[in-house]
């Protein structure tokens, strides 16, 4: 940062200097646009339209930007941006909804796509540059044609004064208007998606050559400025932070400790729900590396008590979110009381749960600790991932000195194995699971593919089929492989193995692991499928 960030007498949270506000109107992929400011060096800070104005008075920002929506601006009591967004004179860049409920508040005129008589826009699309623009310095040029991803129904059909057409696409004239008098602009298209592949350069223009913004923030002025967070928000309070074996939790963990040191107390749940060999590689970690306080609850009974018969996904979430506060609980009783209870929060877990900031973005499923907590819980939270994605988070684990062997690790879920048990969840088919995706991710590892992947993982299905193993009719278990490249978890891919590897891992797995005589490999992207089964 330009400036060292300070803290606002008024408030308890920090201010960053030289900063971007992002205003959600309930886009899925308004972080996204955050994501990328943030790799253009700069700090950014998401507040849905409900709350924008507090956040400006507080943030002090640089500049502005207005996210997409599934709203429609022509409808009554669509979202609209607070005015003192407008009268604040700073750059204002308005993406896909922004750009229309800009347009509409300073004077122009959208209409949805069926009263225009041409539909909407959406998924890939190519775009004219009919002048220069600031957005386009060293980028496009006057007269080129480039690719964007547009996800549109209503369009502007007049614009606002002040504003020129600096670029058209066939579903839409007002592509990207400009006013560069008051540094405004608009793009229909979505920048902040892989899908524009210049999308990030584009941003990159908005915060450095139109709001005049160094780029000089890093992880490591993130580090710092949350552990300033934390010891404001815990104070001389005693913290219980639940490890799941992951990076998140590590690296939540080991940021908190840095920030409050032995107010801190780590809780690992062996639940009976982990991966082969977690709970000793945890326990070494935190013992023996940080010297951070541990205790391990041995908890497998009463979970697989409590996930009897339960099949439904949304339930055995619940329970199990509910059931880990209860563990906490127990546990901060025993060393006399804790305040705050820590977790790994991600924000794909909040966005596919609720939005983080409170704004109106779409329910997908709910998280053990998101939309899993029960009602009735007696610590606040502390989450100083939740606005990073995963591998944000593996900068952070680096810059605080996490050996690779956890910065590295495949994501894992917190309900651990229940999740990749669709249907009953029981000992045995945990046992049986634990060895397949053993099994699998170290034929993984042995072909050198491990780092290449976002997450790799066993499933264990419902379903039972005839087999014949030496002779004899078996009956049993179907066993699915999961495989996904991503950056952020918000999108994935499938990783496309050859057949000899799956079938090897396949013969393996269905040679060493009793109870299963069929393998699957899962080919579906996110979207339409989410990276998880349930």
């Amino acid at each position: 940062m330009n400036a060292a960030p300070h803290t606002d007498s008024a408030h308890s949270e920090t201010i960053q200097a030289d900063s971007i506000l992002i205003v959600d109107f309930g886009s899925q992929v308004t972080q996204l646009i955050a994501r990328r400011v943030r790799e253009a060096g700069v700090y950014s800070e998401i507040a849905p339209y409900t709350m924008a104005e507090e956040a400006f008075e507080r943030m002090r920002p640089k500049g502005i930007i207005l996210s997409g929506s599934p709203a429609s601006v022509p409808d009554e009591g669509s979202p609209r941006a607070p005015q003192i967004l407008f009268d604040s004179g700073l750059p204002i860049l308005g993406i896909c909804y922004g750009q229309q409920v800009m347009t509409q508040q300073l004077g122009g005129e959208v209409r949805p796509g069926h009263e225009t008589g041409e539909g909407g826009e959406f998924g890939r699309a190519f775009l004219t540059v009919s002048k220069d623009c600031a957005l386009f310095d060293g980028l496009w040029k006057v007269g080129e044609r480039h690719q964007v991803w547009m996800s549109h129904g209503d369009k502007v059909t007049r614009f606002a004064d002040g504003f020129d057409i600096v670029a058209t696409s066939d579903g839409a004239p007002f592509a990207v208007i400009a006013d560069e008098k008051r540094r405004y602009y608009g793009t229909q298209f979505h920048p902040e998606v892989v899908h524009t592949p210049d999308g990030g350069k584009l941003l990159a223009n908005f915060v450095h050559k139109v709001c005049g913004l160094a780029g000089d923030w890093t992880m490591a002025e993130f580090r710092k400025t949350k552990i300033e967070e934390i010891r404001a928000q815990v104070g001389d309070g005693k913290v219980i932070c639940g490890l799941s074996g992951g990076v998140d939790s590590a690296v939540a963990a080991v940021l908190i400790h840095e920030a409050i040191g032995d107010q801190l107390t780590c809780v690992f749940v062996d639940h009976g729900l982990l991966r082969m060999n977690e709970r000793e590689q945890v326990e070494t970690l935190f013992r023996d590396h940080y010297n951070i306080p541990l205790v391990v609850v041995d908890a497998e009974q009463r979970f697989m008590a409590g996930l009897d018969g339960v099949t439904d996904p949304e339930k055995k979430r619940k329970f199990i979110g509910g059931e880990f506060i209860n563990v906490f609980e127990e546990e901060a009783r025993k060393i006399g009381g804790a305040d705050f209870l820590a977790q790994g929060t991600l924000y794909p877990d909040v966005i596919e749960s609720v939005s983080f900031t409170g704004g109106p973005s779409v329910t997908i499923k709910s998280h053990h600790n998101v939309g899993g907590l029960p009602e009735r819980m007696n610590m606040k939270l502390v989450e100083p991932l939740r606005e990073l994605f995963k591998d944000e988070v593996r900068v952070l684990g680096r810059e605080l000195g996490l050996p690779e062997i956890f910065v590295g690790r495949h994501p894992f879920p917190g309900p651990g194995l229940a999740i990749r048990i669709p249907g009953a969840v029981n000992k045995e088919r945990c046992d049986i699971l634990r060895k397949a995706d053993a099994i699998y991710l170290e034929e993984i590892r042995n072909a050198g593919l491990y780092d290449a992947i976002w997450q790799a993982f066993a499933v264990l299905l419902p379903v039972k089929t005839v087999g014949v193993m030496g002779d004899h009719r078996t009956y049993d278990s179907v066993c699915g492989l999961r495989a996904v490249t991503s950056t952020d978890g918000m999108t994935a891919d499938v990783y496309p193995f050859d057949g000899a590897f799956l079938a090897s891992v396949a013969t393996r797995i269905v040679n060493e692991v009793r109870g299963v005589n069929r393998v699957v490999y899962d080919y579906t992207s996110k979207p339409p499928g989410t990276i998880e089964w349930e």
